[in-house]
């Protein structure tokens, strides 16, 4: 079923429509002087939207939860004495009628409610006759159909200025991102849905302060439409996500020194390239499609002699080969091993119908 989204633009009163647009403030709202303190600071460097959490969905109970209503009223005060749009999340309906009422400008989903369906559509159902802009972050797990599922509920109940936030995906591997951001399914949701923004959080997905710069450079080379930073006053003592929050003149550096590439005009000399690499992808058909054949007439062989379709040890041979084979070729090993466990995957399939027909 082809999926299609009604999106509209967000018009953001007083944000310039360019990349990258920057969401920025503190991962929560604690107290009304931090709030204030690092919103002026964010303001004063040009920073157009400000973010902080008022209700903190945290793993562990006994964790700062977030103020609540009572943080509402110091984002009010944000907006009248600097102009800023402000947002915050929400995650009941509960929590959407009390920022509606506020009149908080941005809404966003978090990772943990975008992951629930029946969450998401709770929060639908509220929003019915809203007209605010409203982001969903990718749930926590690596599952772009949750993520597309969430627009789709959001969208059906009337939201038409939707936006997706891209804040890495969670991992039981201890690894250098505290959650990997698996470039790849954001650019998949581009893919399907390409008129609607999409923006990286490089404080999610790295955890730490000196990955922020260099996750955000990425997210601009590959063509993302802006970025939702966390920025602090006093990052060292905040109550939640201290080591991902930078004070608001480290974000000014940060953003000062973003390389922006637009393509938006194709050269000739890079059509040119385009279309060898169509017809080399052609190519690749073709020797598939004949590697295939070799796999079904194997097959053929391997039900007249009464063998298992798997020989574990050939297979691991191929792997082991290929994957050395792409490294003296300049390429990774584990995207070589990765390509041929899919070809393998597939000529298995293929063989297992032939045997049992």
């Amino acid at each position: 079923m082809e999926l299609e989204l009604n999106i509209s633009p967000l018009a953001l009163e007083g944000v310039e429509q360019k990349r990258p647009l920057v969401i920025a403030g503190p991962c929560a709202a604690e107290t009304e002087e931090q709030v204030m303190d690092t919103a002026h600071q964010l303001a004063n460097n040009g920073i157009k939207i400000f973010r902080a959490g008022v209700w903190k969905p945290r793993t562990k109970p006994g964790c700062f939860e977030g103020k609540g209503r009572e943080a509402l009223p110091w984002l009010q005060r944000v907006k009248a004495e600097t102009g800023m749009l402000v947002a915050t999340e929400v995650a009941t309906p509960d929590h959407v009628e009390a920022a509606l009422e506020a009149g908080i400008d941005i809404l966003w989903i978090g990772a943990r409610t975008s992951a629930n369906p029946f969450s998401v559509q709770a929060i639908a159902d509220s929003l019915r006759g809203a007209d605010v802009p409203v982001f969903v972050k990718n749930p926590v797990n690596p599952d772009i159909e949750l993520w597309t599922g969430a627009l789709l509920r959001l969208n059906n109940a009337g939201i038409t200025r939707l936006g997706a936030i891209h804040r890495g995906f969670s991992s039981v591997d201890s690894k250098l991102y505290r959650n990997p951001p698996m470039w790849h399914l954001p650019i998949e949701l581009k893919r399907r849905f390409p008129s609607m923004p999409i923006i990286t959080d490089p404080s999610h997905m790295g955890g730490r302060r000196d990955l922020i710069a260099p996750i955000s450079q990425q997210a601009m080379d590959l063509g993302f439409d802006g970025l939702m930073i966390e920025s602090h006053c006093n990052p060292d003592c905040a109550w939640s996500d201290a080591k991902q929050q930078v004070l608001p003149e480290v974000l000014d550096f940060i953003l000062d020194r973003l390389v922006v590439r637009d393509s938006i005009e194709v050269t000739e000399s890079i059509s040119q390239l385009r279309k060898q690499i169509d017809d080399i992808d052609n190519h690749l058909m073709e020797i598939l499609t004949k590697r295939m054949r070799i796999s079904r007439e194997i097959a053929q062989y391997k039900k007249l002699h009464n063998m298992t379709v798997v020989q574990t040890t050939r297979y691991s041979e191929i792997l082991d080969k290929r994957g050395a084979q792409g490294v003296l070729c300049g390429m990774n090993a584990d995207f070589v091993k990765k390509v041929y466990e899919a070809i393998h995957s597939e000529s298995v399939r293929q063989q297992v119908e032939i045997i049992n027909n």
